[in-house]
């Protein structure tokens, strides 16, 4: 359909984008009379039933193999604050005399991180070209460095 043509008296939904619903159980000449499509009698043939690894009284593969692994009940939702993002936060005049810092509530303020953060964790990765004093809850040894050989102040809170 051409857009020249549009008006609101031929607008169409485009082919096969609405189905008929199938009526079931209307008889035999409706093609899912009689079962409704759910096969013969018995337990499948009932609501609310969930076999799925039902293997007919032998323990299911599910419970047969062992449990892997584990969730850490601990952990925190970290955002990765690293040097690109401190640049950029600078280069961009975000970052002015009464916010001296960078830490969690500037980085939400500035719309940087979504605010179910729990943290902040420095990496190294790119160059530290401005002092800036960041505020995080962790940060790594060399991100670290890199900031104190700029001129700039880490703070662990």
């Amino acid at each position: 359909m051409a857009f020249d043509n549009l008006q609101l008296n031929n607008l169409r939904d485009n082919k096969g984008a609405r189905r008929k619903t199938k009526c079931i159980g209307r008889g035999i000449g409706s093609g899912k009379g009689k079962t409704s499509g759910r096969g013969g009698k018995g337990q499948t043939a009932r609501s609310g039933v969930s076999i799925n690894g039902f293997e007919g009284g032998q323990t299911p593969l599910h419970r047969r193999l062992p449990k892997r692994g584990f969730k850490n009940i601990h952990r925190m939702k970290m955002y990765e604050l690293d040097f690109y993002k401190i640049n950029r936060i600078v280069k961009n005049g975000l970052l002015n005399e009464k916010e001296n810092a960078i830490d969690k509530e500037f980085l939400i303020k500035i719309g940087y991180t979504p605010a179910y953060i729990e943290g902040i964790s420095l990496i190294a990765n790119g160059k530290c070209e401005n002092p800036v004093k960041v505020v995080v809850t962790r940060a790594s040894k060399k991100a670290k460095e890199m900031l104190e050989e700029s001129g700039g102040t880490l703070t662990i809170e």
